[in-house]
């Protein structure tokens, strides 16, 4: 089997242009004493190999944590109660004073002048109050495991 037909086999597989862009068409020159059928095969898994490769990854590293971050924020929109402190979309700083579930809004008062602000619950991004007690128990945590390490531990001397 010659130059030509293999190349007009590739063509008619998987467009010529796919070929000469991907650069696999000199692998296939190399490989004209194999079987067509097989070439061709292969050519088409290595065509769609990168591709895929390139979606995972994009997948792994853009889409998986931005759903991540969205399904955090939703939740903790969710679970806004009076008193905390909020930070919404913005930039506004206030203290809720109440959450409406029939119309998703929340009542909020900002500075010491106490302005009441009705907002979207969907614009709030931060809640500061939940991130403080969040932080205080990972702290709290981690100086109880490194009281244990020390306590565990054997003194020098014995």
């Amino acid at each position: 089997m010659n130059f030509r037909n293999i190349f007009k086999t590739l063509s008619a597989v998987t467009g010529a242009s796919a070929m000469l862009s991907a650069g696999t068409l000199t692998a296939f020159a190399a490989d004209a004493s194999g079987d067509n059928a097989m070439s061709t095969g292969s050519a088409v898994i290595s065509t769609f190999i990168l591709p895929m490769v390139v979606l995972v990854f994009l997948y792994l590293l853009m889409i998986r944590p931005q759903q991540k971050q969205e399904k955090e924020t939703r939740q903790m929109q969710e679970s806004l109660q009076a008193g905390d402190e909020i930070v919404t979309r913005g930039g506004i700083v206030g203290i809720v004073l109440r959450v409406d579930e029939n119309t998703k809004t929340v009542l909020i008062e900002t500075g010491s002048n106490h302005v009441k602000i009705r907002v979207v619950r969907d614009a709030v991004i931060q809640n500061i109050t939940a991130e403080e007690a969040a932080s205080a128990e990972k702290a709290k945590a981690q100086k109880e495991k490194s009281n244990k390490a020390i306590s565990l531990g054997k003194p020098k001397d014995e």
